[in-house]
C-alpha cells in the first residue's frame, strides 16, 4: 500500500445535496427556502427574533447595577514585581515607593486612579510604600521584610464628581 492509494471506505462520506438544479432534483427552484420573504433571500441573520413572540432576553428580569461613575480603576502591582524592580535597581529601596516612583521606574505604565499592591511573589527588600491600596497579605509580607505600607486617599477627578456636589460648592462660594 502506498500513500497515493489510500482512500475512504465506500459510503463513509456522503456528498452534499446540490440545491437549485431543476425541479426533478427535489430541491430545485426555491432550493428548500420556501417562497418569498426575508429568509428566502441571501444575507439574512435574524438572531434573537422569535417570530413576534417576546424574545427571551426581554422576558427575563434584569439584575444588578454597575455604578461606573464612582468606581475606582486601580493599577495592580505584585510584591514580587516590586522585588524585581529593586533587584534591577529601577526602584530605590531607601526612598518611599509612591505612584510616581513606580511610573518613573517603569513598573506601571500609567497611574490611573492609584496603585494597589497585591501579595503575589516574595519580598526581601525593606520598602516603605505610599499607595492607594494594598491587600492584607501584601501588607503582611511587606511588614515581615521590615517595611511599611501607608494607604493614601485618592482624590476624585473633577469629571467624576457628581453634579449635586458642584452645585452645593457654587452656592457656598456666593
Amino acid at each position: 500500500m502506498k500513500l497515493n492509494e489510500i482512500k475512504d471506505q465506500e459510503g463513509s462520506s456522503k456528498s452534499r445535496r446540490r440545491v437549485g438544479r431543476g425541479i426533478g432534483s427535489s430541491k430545485g427552484k426555491t432550493a428548500g427556502r420556501g417562497v418569498k420573504g426575508q429568509k428566502s433571500r441571501s444575507g439574512v441573520a435574524i438572531n434573537g427574533y422569535e417570530g413576534g413572540q417576546m424574545p427571551i432576553y426581554m422576558r427575563l428580569p434584569k439584575r444588578g447595577f454597575s455604578n461606573t461613575k464612582f468606581t475606582k480603576n486601580f493599577v495592580t502591582v505584585s510584591v514580587g514585581r516590586l522585588q524585581e524592580a529593586v533587584d534591577a535597581k529601577k526602584l530605590d529601596a531607601k526612598k518611599a515607593v509612591t505612584t510616581e516612583a513606580l511610573v518613573e521606574a517603569g513598573v506601571v505604565r500609567r497611574a490611573r486612579d492609584g496603585v494597589r499592591i497585591l501579595s503575589d511573589g516574595e519580598l526581601k527588600a525593606k520598602l516603605n510604600c505610599e499607595v492607594a491600596g494594598a491587600s492584607k497579605a501584601a501588607v503582611e509580607k511587606i511588614g515581615k521584610a521590615g517595611g511599611s505600607v501607608k494607604i493614601i486617599a485618592v482624590a476624585e477627578p473633577a469629571d467624576k464628581k457628581p453634579a449635586a456636589k458642584k452645585a452645593d460648592a457654587e452656592k457656598s462660594a456666593e
